[in-house]
């Protein structure tokens, strides 16, 4: 604005008075007296003159707009005066004298006041860029300094060299930071320049660290540092620890790039020979203690001195050199491999190649597959040797050993790990299904179990043991089978009276109904019910006029829905004339009572009690079957019978009786009857007698019927016959039902749904579903497509 031009401008006042807050004027005068004090008690390194500065200039402002209304003149704009040109220069050197005695560790004269005041001024007026590449000349001499002294360390003085001049470089970088705070937070954010820290940082790395004497020379000391702790000798790991520490802060590519990357190809090599070492001269078991030593004092270094984003990366390369490359070779190791540890319960072992492998990415898979490779093995040789077989109960307890075996190895080595259950679930499911018998042997060891091997064993026990029983039962395929034969072993324990517990019984059978649902035990409560219907019979009968029999014998029938009770065929049997009398007796008064009902008597499930007395007066009581109680009565009118003689008068067939006197004259201390020639075995031309000599200490003597405990073949053929004929309705009301609600569908979909729905009790084959297919459009359920021959349609 020209002199010629100039011109007075009258402004008024604002007219609204502006209201101080007496406490801000007051909050800030005792931070200002605080700071005083302060400087005069020399302790002004802690004071932020900036701030100080800022405090004053707000109280000042706040009072020229709180002060009166008055009118003022804005006159013509005056140069500002710069700061002398000479003056930044002296107090550049002020400071670039305060920077070297920081430097050298000679602070005691120093006034920090004056040093940021200076730097402050020197920004304030505009000599900014002149401070901040002073600055950067004055740290890079001096680091050109320290470089020379830390490249003239010796051996181990190197690294503490190091590590001692970067503790004095942190610290004078921290005061530098303090006395060119303004410039930190005014002139470098304005000019995008590195801030005063960093800068310290960044000239250590380009003058320190990537120096051509250094870089590779402290590359070398830490991995050689390293490699002498991995070969058991004690190093300095604070030092370690501070010079690791120092890259770290110099910048994540700075660690990565001058050690960690170098430090993880040197691991790899070092492990690679080693493992390759080991696994020629170790054991698997003895391999896996180093591996797993190795991953541990890897995973501890990282912890005591290195970053803790490489232990992810050192344990990878240790994984994959000891674990991963080793992998097939250590499970398959001869006699110390998988298979070794898994025969011998070596847990420990076990459990330490679990933890290994599943560290790698197929490293369960390879564990699962050998696992299931032997226990299949295993497995299949149990079930097919022809030994085994000769014993339904050990058979079984093998089975049940073996999975017990198994399940410890999974729960106390492998973690309960889901993957290596399911595993062992499919191997008992493949080589329990590859023997037919499997259902008839489970039922038998049931029956074993429930007889006589869990007599005096507690509630919890049985209840471990019938779990157990369902576990096996719920690998089978073919659950019909099973069902079949425990219907026929459950119907002898309850007429026979030979089960151990009543609610061991119910147990079990409210485990099956809990598998597999209602209609599967519908039947086998029902022989419940029948027991308990017919007690209340008996004492019916003997309330009635029929039950006066005077000396007749004493007779407790069971009377069996025909429904709920496997079928049997009606044998023939004679029954003595003394006995025939009761049952005629009681048929009457069991038809009397009951309309619509027809009795056909079972003689060879029922048992007899007879007194008989032996040579020399020897008196016993004999439990023995309906069939022994009718060959024994004949000798009280005979004393010599031929096998033929006994037959004809009994009527009992071939089979049965063979094996009712064979258990009365050839069985050891059971022998009631001597037969001529002696031998195991019944001959047709075979004659019995009487064993007057037959003696026991016990009074009364249970005389068992020899029974084969499993079916001969053609027996289990007979059986699978009728389970194969109950399945027929089956599989045709599961085709119906499908076919109910989908009205079309084609064949392939059908046998995919009628498996699906009957799987839970047996598998039906494809083969057997398409005959029944054809046996519905037969009977004109169903009809084939007209222009699709393999679409069914149901027909209404």
């Amino acid at each position: 604005m020209s002199a010629q031009k100039k011109r007075n401008f009258q402004i008024e006042a604002f007219k609204h008075r502006v209201v101080v807050d007496p406490k801000y004027a007051e909050k800030t005068w005792k931070i200002l007296e605080h700071a005083i004090h302060e400087i005069y008690n020399h302790n002004a390194s802690g004071l932020s003159f900036e701030e100080l500065y800022s405090w004053l200039v707000g109280v000042l402002e706040l009072e020229k707009m709180s002060a009166p209304k008055r009118k003022f003149q804005i006159g013509p704009l005056k140069r500002q005066n710069m700061m002398d040109p000479n003056y930044a220069h002296k107090a550049w050197k002020i400071l670039e004298e305060g920077i070297h005695k920081i430097y050298n560790r000679n602070i005691s004269e120093l006034s920090f006041e004056e040093l940021y005041r200076n730097a402050y001024n020197m920004v304030l007026h505009k000599f900014g860029e002149k401070l901040y590449s002073g600055l950067v000349s004055t740290m890079t001499h001096h680091l050109e300094v320290i470089s020379k002294s830390i490249e003239a360390a010796q051996g181990g003085l190197f690294l503490e060299e190091l590590n001692r001049k970067w503790a004095e470089h942190n610290k004078a970088l921290q005061m530098i930071r303090d006395i060119l705070m303004y410039m930190d937070r005014t002139f470098i954010p304005s000019t995008h320049k590195t801030p005063v820290h960093e800068l310290g940082l960044n000239l250590w790395r380009d003058n320190i660290i990537h120096s051509a004497k250094i870089q590779t020379r402290l590359q070398d000391t830490l991995l050689d540092l390293v490699l002498r702790e991995r070969t058991g000798e004690v190093i300095n790991r604070g030092l370690m620890r501070n010079v690791i520490k120092m890259l770290m802060d110099l910048g994540s590519s700075v660690y990565q790039d001058d050690f960690e990357k170098h430090f993880l190809e040197v691991s790899a090599d070092f492990y690679r020979a080693e493992s390759q070492q080991f696994i020629e001269c170790c054991d698997c078991g003895e391999y896996l203690k180093k591996a797993e030593r190795r991953l541990n004092e890897e995973m501890e270094r990282v912890s005591h001195y290195l970053d803790a984003k490489s232990e992810v990366k050192i344990t990878s390369v240790v994984e994959n050199e000891m674990v991963e490359n080793h992998m097939q070779r250590l499970v398959h190791m001869e006699n110390s491999g998988l298979v070794n540890m898994l025969v011998n319960d070596k847990y420990e072992d076990l459990k330490r190649m679990y933890s290994l492998f599943r560290r790698v990415p197929t490293g369960l898979y390879i564990i699962r597959d050998v696992m299931t490779s032997h226990i299949r093995n295993t497995g299949k040789q149990l079930v097919t040797d022809p030994e085994r077989l000769k014993d339904p109960v050990d058979f079984v307890q093998r089975l049940l050993d073996e999975k017990d075996k198994n399940d410890k190895i999974i729960n106390l080595a492998f973690n309960n790990d889901k993957t290596f259950q399911n595993a062992l679930n499919s191997s008992f499911e493949y080589f329990i299904n590859l023997n037919s018998r499997s259902p008839e042997f489970i039922s038998l060891f049931v029956d074993d179990k429930l007889r006589k091997g869990l007599k005096g064993v507690s509630e919890e026990d049985v209840e471990i043991v019938l779990d157990k029983v369902m576990m096996l039962f719920r690998y089978l395929q073919e659950k019909d089978v099973f069902e079949k034969y425990y219907k026929q072993h459950l119907a002898k324990r309850l007429l026979s009276g030979k089960t151990v517990s009543d609610d061991a019984e119910r147990s079990l059978i409210v485990k099956l109904k809990t598998e597999c649902g209602y209609q599967f035990t519908s039947k086998l409560e029902g022989m419940f019910t029948d027991m308990k219907t017919s007690e209340d019979t008996m004492q019916g009968f003997y309330a009635s006029p029929f039950a006066e029999t005077g000396d007749s014998p004493t007779l407790a029938v069971q009377v069996l829905t025909t429904g709920s009770w496997p079928t049997q065929p009606s044998a023939t049997c004679n029954l003595p004339a003394e006995i025939l009398g009761v049952c005629e007796k009681f048929r009457s008064y069991y038809l009397g009572t009951h309309t619509g009902r027809r009795l056909s008597w079972q003689t060879n499930m029922g048992t007899a009690d007879l007194k008989a007395t032996f040579g020399r007066g020897q008196k016993h009581e004999l439990n023995v079957s309906t069939h022994q109680m009718c060959v024994l009565m004949l000798f009280n009118n005979a004393d010599r019978l031929t096998y033929k003689e006994t037959e004809q008068a009994t009527e009992i067939p071939a089979s049965d009786l063979k094996r009712c006197l064979q258990s009365m004259a050839c069985v050891k201390g059971k022998n009631i009857l001597r037969k001529e020639p002696m031998s195991k075995d019944i001959a047709e031309d075979d004659a019995f007698f009487v064993n007057d000599k037959f003696s026991s200490k016990f009074y009364k003597v249970k005389i068992g019927t020899v029974v084969a405990q499993r079916e001969s073949e053609p027996e289990n053929q007979e059986t699978r016959q009728r389970v194969e004929e109950d399945r027929k309705p089956q599989i045709e009301a599961a085709i119906v039902r499908i076919m109910k609600s989908r009205r079309v569908l084609d064949h392939n979909n059908i046998v995919a749904e009628v498996t699906k729905q009957l799987q839970s009790r047996f598998l039906p084959s494809p083969v057997l579903i398409k005959k029944r297919i054809e046996s519905l459009i037969e009977r004109e359920f169903l009809e084939r497509d007209k222009v699709d021959r393999r679409l069914y349609r149901y027909l209404a």
